[in-house]
């Protein structure tokens, strides 16, 4: 069987996500680093394997290429049951999706390098315009995400129950990445324990920024 392959970047959350379900199925791969402030996502090279540019780029182990860190994760979790990432049951995983998805696309997708870069670069914005556009698109969503997993009977001690899954490896990657904007978190004390509580976890320590080869 030909290796599994992982194009990712260090501090980019969405990599940081399928890291951390490589690392909770126990699945070995190759890390691939692509420098995003130095472009090297855009060179040729890598433009040939993934021709939207961005991290991360799973290969499979026959050649499948697979993007989108919640396509790849969903399918991870396909191939490799265990442990599960979603619950068995219909609404367990329409909750589990919709918990991920309220992080992965209402909060990242306006916070990721490309529009701070181009805040910068196409509107001028200042060091602290771009830091301010941060926090606030991370408030409007950890606000009434904080809400839900407070109120919710099906929280436990992560977001859904007592077993980490897709919704948890979302939150975490999203809080690691509020810390290089210095997002103040105690309005959030429910993300900030179920965070806690998934740091303790081997697998989302090993898939930690700080501890990948191309960390600076």
């Amino acid at each position: 069987m030909s290796e599994i392959i992982l194009h990712n970047y260090y501090r980019s959350s969405t990599s940081y996500r399928v890291r951390i379900a490589l690392e909770m199925k126990g699945i070995q791969y190759r890390y691939v680093p692509h420098h995003l402030r130095h472009g090297e996502h855009l060179e040729p090279a890598y433009l040939s394997v993934n021709p939207q540019g961005l991290v991360p780029a799973l290969i499979w182990s026959d050649g499948t290429l697979l993007v989108q860190s919640l396509a790849i994760i969903e399918f991870l979790d396909e191939v490799s049951p265990n442990p599960p990432l979603l619950p068995q049951d219909a609404a367990g995983r329409a909750r589990v999706r919709m918990l991920a998805q309220m992080i992965a696309c209402d909060i990242h997708p306006v916070n990721n390098l490309r529009v701070l870069t181009s805040l910068r670069t196409v509107f001028n914005a200042s060091d602290q315009d771009v830091i301010n556009w941060f926090r606030h698109w991370v408030n409007e969503g950890f606000q009434p995400l904080e809400k839900i997993l407070y109120s919710s009977r099906e929280t436990g001690k992560f977001c859904h129950g007592d077993t980490p899954g897709l919704a948890d490896i979302c939150l975490v990657a999203q809080v690691v990445n509020n810390a290089r904007f210095k997002v103040d978190m105690s309005p959030y004390p429910t993300i900030s324990r179920i965070h806690a509580a998934c740091m303790e976890l081997p697998a989302f320590e090993r898939a930690a920024p700080q501890n990948q080869i191309d960390a600076e």
